[in-house]
């Protein structure tokens, strides 16, 4: 059986190229490794009706914490299979968001500690009701909000595929959630967390090192 690592943190943190350099360094060592992301458009219809809703769409389906909550967490439902086909045939399972930010940004509309009612639902719903794979270790990639404002405007200049939405453009959220990610690190939520700093990915030691300590003795 692999181990399940989920990625997290703001809009904007730099997770994609972090998580390409720590497959480089498992696989470097001789490991196999399996990567997804949530949510899954293009792939979930559950994914992309909550991402037609951050534009605009489906009324006031956005304005709904639980009910934006759930879409991402159907979505993640859906992939239940893929994921316990990716464990199973993989020494490391990487993925790039996971249920923990379902209860950040929930958290964080709502104004609530990561130890409120909405947590509890999201933990009970998707990891209880859904039975799906607790992550064996969280990694928060804690980067100053207003960098990841500036790497995220700057990803949308340079690919209008990539345009932010609702919740992205939301500076004062965004605060909030960055908030809420570091309570939940704190409080170990569900799993063992590691954060990680905004020059991590840069340094090819820091990388490694943080590697071995996600993955311990492989």
């Amino acid at each position: 059986m692999g181990v399940l690592i989920a990625v997290e943190g703001i809009d904007g943190a730099g997770k994609r190229t972090l998580t390409g350099r720590l497959v480089e360094a498992w696989r470097g060592g001789g490991l196999t490794v399996a990567t997804a992301a949530f949510p899954r458009y293009g792939a979930s219809v559950h994914a992309d009706l909550g991402a037609e809703a951050l534009r605009g769409g489906h009324g006031d389906l956005v304005d709904s914490v639980y009910g934006m909550a759930l879409m991402w967490a159907l979505d993640r439902r859906a992939a239940d299979g893929d994921l316990a086909g990716m464990i199973a045939g993989h020494d490391v399972v990487l993925l790039d968001r996971y249920v923990a930010s379902n209860a950040a940004y929930g958290a964080a509309r709502l104004r609530e500690g990561c130890d409120g009612p909405f947590t509890k639902w999201v933990r009970g719903l998707e990891f209880g009701r859904f039975g799906l794979p607790v992550p064996d270790a969280q990694l928060l990639l804690d980067v100053p909000v207003e960098l990841a404002r500036e790497r995220a405007a700057h990803r949308e200049a340079q690919d209008p595929s990539r345009s932010r939405d609702a919740y992205e453009r939301d500076g004062a959220l965004q605060q909030r959630v960055a908030g809420a990610y570091e309570a939940l690190a704190g409080a170990a939520w569900v799993s063992p967390w590691e954060v990680a700093s905004p020059d991590t990915a840069g340094s090819a030691v820091a990388v490694d090192a943080l590697a071995a300590r996600l993955v311990p003795g492989r």
